[in-house]
């Protein structure tokens, strides 16, 4: 799924609380699927973002279907979702499919 040149990682239920939660960056997550065409429409925006922000923060990924725990945690009812932490919280979301502008100022918002 993802290209050889960016930065974005596979979240998984199992490291959700290490990856994200005790993160000492905000971390951007999409919860994405592999049916939902819509998904592979914000794909190649978190990509470039994960490389403009890199060090800055963590992005990564979270197919749904694979990790249902987490994303029933954080009521995921709509795909793709775009959900902003720092410091262990949601601090912002976006669901749907989003412009990369409105994408790239809720990252910095949150810097």
């Amino acid at each position: 799924m993802a290209s050889g040149n960016d930065k974005v990682f596979q979240v998984t239920d199992g490291n959700f609380e290490s990856e994200v939660l005790n993160s000492d960056k905000p971390v951007l997550i999409d919860f994405w699927a592999v049916w939902c065409s819509p998904c592979r429409a914000v794909a190649p925006i978190v990509s470039e973002l994960s490389n403009t922000f890199e060090g800055r923060i963590k992005v990564g990924k979270l197919d749904i279907d694979n990790e249902q725990a987490t994303a029933a945690r954080y009521n995921i009812r709509s795909i793709p979702t775009l959900l902003l932490f720092k410091n262990g919280t949601v601090v912002d979301q976006i669901v749907g499919v989003a412009a990369k502008a409105k994408i790239t100022a809720m990252v910095e918002k949150a810097l």
